[in-house]
């Protein structure tokens, strides 16, 4: 006896389906952020053109390495608005779970091509340093000025999304990062206006990529561990295999498997062996609504045996005898 339990955006429809002793619940993804992107996508593209004319004029590496970083940006945010766009298709007989996993490798991708800018920018300011060029200060933080107004009214744009959705999360990083960056800009324009150290402009590009890189490490790492299916950060298996076992009725749990569906999304299957399965379907939405409100666990697929065949007890103990194994060779 099975549920199917489907919840549509507008309306909420439940569907009963009879499918063995396997239950399942689903839940839509998000998709808010379509006028944030355009808007987002526009200013940028419009200020990277402004500020690579600038930095050519005013003979700055600094401007046209945020140029280059604010494309890398423009690049990001179409891939991650593509994304956002493709993880709403419904399922279909192909893509069973529709598109939802194209989130992850937007943020995947957007954490690679902001490393690679860095890589671009720390190579031509590295040139720079051993011949500094003139560089016109005044411009150059005038421009940068006008960066920080832009990036910081796009990172605005994607703050709301940003704690729950990790391809949000990254358009919204690479905005703070580009506002940060413009303000460093702005601070060696006004430094060698002064001072005429025109190797603070190069300087100040390498300083760029180091804020990056930092700020880029995590979503790259985060996307990786999605990508390839592992339990999402804020989950322990170990938690939610406790919480199952100790539910009544509930003597043995294995083949639990948790994992990213998108990056904002989560599934499990599980196995629970329950010796008088008392099956209904209320008592399975139950546990399903318990994995949601306290692991955040959106899409759970239940399956319940008797336990009158041997079993693996969990995979935690199957991990842990291949340790073993491991270990004494």
């Amino acid at each position: 006896m099975a549920h199917h339990h489907d919840h549509h955006a507008h309306d909420h429809q439940h569907d009963h389906a009879h499918h063995g002793h396997a239950h399942h619940h689903h839940h839509a993804g998000p998709g808010q952020f379509g006028r944030a992107f355009a808007l987002a996508i526009t200013l940028n593209t419009l200020f990277v053109a402004v500020e690579f004319a600038y930095g050519v004029l005013a003979n700055s590496t600094a401007l046209m390495a945020d140029a280059g970083h604010n494309l890398s940006d423009v690049l990001g945010l179409v891939l991650a608005w593509g994304a956002d766009r493709l993880s709403q298709k419904v399922p279909n007989h192909r893509y069973t779970y529709g598109l939802r996993s194209s989130s992850i490798l937007a943020a995947l991708a957007n954490a690679l091509f902001l490393l690679f800018a860095c890589g671009a920018i720390a190579w031509e300011a590295a040139q720079r340093f051993y011949a500094p060029p003139a560089v016109a200060g005044g411009t150059v933080m005038l421009v940068a000025g006008v960066g920080i107004v832009i990036n910081g009214l796009s990172a605005w744009l994607f703050v709301k999304g940003s704690k729950g959705d990790l391809n949000i999360r990254g358009a919204y990083l690479h905005m703070l990062a580009d506002a940060a960056v413009s303000l460093g800009v702005v601070i060696a324009g006004l430094v060698i206006l002064q001072t005429g150290w025109f190797w603070l402009d190069p300087a100040i590009s390498l300083v760029i990529v180091l804020v990056i890189i930092a700020g880029t490490w995590g979503l790259l790492k985060e996307s990786m561990r999605l990508a390839l299916h592992a339990v999402p950060d804020h989950l322990q298996i170990a938690d939610v295999e406790t919480f199952l076992l100790q539910y009544p009725g509930v003597t043995g749990v294995h083949d639990l498997h948790v994992w990213g569906m998108s990056t904002t999304e989560t599934a499990l299957t599980a196995h629970l062996v329950m010796a008088d399965p008392q099956l209904n379907d209320d008592r399975l939405d139950d546990i399903a609504a318990a994995l949601k409100q306290r692991f955040t666990i959106h899409h759970a697929t239940l399956q319940i045996e008797q336990g009158t065949r041997q079993h693996e007890c969990s995979l935690l103990a199957h991990a842990a005898s291949h340790a073993k194994v491991d270990h004494l060779h």
